[in-house]
């Protein structure tokens, strides 16, 4: 299969437009790593381009678009185009692939150009730690490749990028079976924003332990929180367990607490963009009061994550760096063809994009390298 023919679509703030290509064609990638009917984001054959499903569309429209160079991956990780820290960390290692496909000259000047590509990436989410990871794997090579072809630099940090995505992918089915075993049959399972196959290489870390349970034979159900303002739950987390075959139902962020009263709820799994050496979890806003309900209830709270989200290096959640996104998200509802104002003008608008969970209120930490329980500082770093 060629590459797919794109057609302009409109300009990002690099001022170059990107190609999008025509919704609901089959997947524009003859083989993606993903292993799946849909991908958050590949590297195509001939590694000049890379095509990223444009998850602030779904659940209207399936839309790949086509990008052939840094800024636009980007402002595609700025604008959540890309979402989910493991998906923000295979998308950046394929925008470090297009700086080396852009760069013709020396050494001197590919080592620049890859090290200016590393900083523009870097910048653009703070709190995942899966982007810094990613971008550090592939510049660790950089020296290395310097005095070689642009061909053969190319074709080796190539290479790299995808073999971290598949090492990604690899990762989710693995921690997912872990999770599973926590899993109890016919359990109606809570989870907080997404973090499934969209959020990742492929598989998915908490709709991965959840996929793996039903793979299993286990009966389970999911709620999923809409996770305001974005509703990536609404959007995405029900989009792909609808495509799943997977019960869901769907809840505004502030129902949970009946939920929970009404012994609705037996398990919570959530996923995670930053885990602190003891233990405390970065994930999206919100989560930190899904975890008090669980708490308050008896009710498990599991976090499913790759080792790439952990961050030894952190000592615990009041050093993870929370980003702040802009007012809009708020002040405007973004579900509808046309923005719409939500908020009186003039008010001010408080949007911090993740909370932090406190490792005493975490149950399990489900990684690649074996499960965490009970979740503290000893436990991870005997993992490390």
């Amino acid at each position: 299969m060629s590459e797919p023919t794109a057609s302009a679509s409109r300009p990002i703030s690099s001022g170059q437009p990107i190609p999008t290509l025509k919704a609901g064609q089959a997947h524009p990638h003859p083989a993606p790593l993903s292993g799946s009917g849909y991908s958050a984001v590949e590297l195509m054959p001939g590694d000049r381009s890379v095509v990223l499903l444009d998850q602030r569309l779904l659940p209207r429209q399936e839309k790949y678009e086509v990008l052939s160079n840094v800024s636009q991956m980007a402002d595609a990780i700025v604008t959540m185009q890309v979402r989910g820290a493991p998906a923000i960390g295979v998308a950046a290692a394929y925008g470090m692939t297009l700086a080396a496909a852009a760069e013709e000259g020396g050494a001197g000047r590919f080592v620049d150009a890859m090290t200016a590509a590393q900083e523009r990436l870097r910048a653009t989410r703070p709190t995942a730690k899966n982007l810094a990871w990613a971008l550090d794997r592939v510049m660790a090579r950089v020296p290395e490749l310097a005095p070689m072809s642009p061909r053969d630099r190319l074709a080796r940090v190539a290479e790299v990028a995808r073999s971290i995505h598949q090492d990604e992918v690899a990762a989710c089915r693995k921690l997912a079976a872990f999770g599973a075993e926590l899993v109890p049959d016919g359990a109606t399972i809570l989870t907080h924003c997404n973090a499934g196959a969209l959020a990742t290489g492929g598989y998915g870390t908490a709709l991965g332990v959840i996929r793996a349970a039903h793979e299993q034979g286990r009966k389970v159900r999911v709620v999923a929180c809409e996770t305001r303002p974005l509703l990536q739950g609404a959007r995405l987390t029900a989009w792909e367990l609808v495509r799943e075959g997977i019960p869901v139902e769907v809840i505004t962020d502030n129902m949970a607490a009946s939920l929970f009263a009404a012994n609705a709820i037996q398990l919570v799994v959530v996923g995670a963009d930053r885990i602190a050496r003891n233990g405390d979890v970065a994930n999206k806003i919100g989560t930190y009061g899904v975890a008090c309900l669980a708490h308050m209830h008896g009710v498990p709270l599991d976090v499913a994550a790759p080792w790439s989200t952990v961050d030894l290096a952190c000592p615990d959640g009041a050093a993870i760096p929370i980003e702040r996104r802009a007012d809009v998200e708020v002040t405007h509802f973004h579900a509808s063809a046309e923005e719409v104002l939500v908020v009186a003008e003039g008010a001010r608008v408080h949007n911090p994009a993740f909370d932090v969970t406190p490792a005493r209120l975490v149950r399990a930490i489900h990684t690649e390298r074996g499960t965490v329980r009970p979740v503290g500082e000893k436990e991870l770093v005997a993992l490390g």
